[in-house]
């Protein structure tokens, strides 16, 4: 398994996001029951969130990002996403 983190840039469109942001959740969520997503969620300052997420590789993490109602619904403007190595804490490998 692989670990990424998603950090992402909203639109510039507050009604917008207010009104995706139940599905994107709703969507993460179902990851969450999964074990793939292991924290998420905004920036304090609204501009946009950050996903830890553990996947096979990165194939399958592009698929979960291309159904994630913030891709679908064009909330994301930007993504930067980053392979991670933890090498320490609880979600270490040893």
């Amino acid at each position: 398994m692989t670990w990424f983190t998603v950090d992402t840039t909203y639109i510039d469109d507050a009604d917008r996001l207010a009104e995706v942001r139940p599905l994107h959740r709703a969507y993460l969520g179902t990851l969450i029951e999964t074990g793939q997503v292991l924290a998420a969620g905004p920036w304090a300052d609204g501009t946009g969130g950050f996903v830890v997420l553990k996947v096979v590789d990165r194939a399958e993490l592009d698929a979960i990002l291309a159904v994630d109602p913030y891709t679908t619904e064009g909330i994301a403007a930007a993504r930067t996403v980053r392979e991670w190595t933890i090498a320490l804490g609880p979600w270490a490998t040893q």
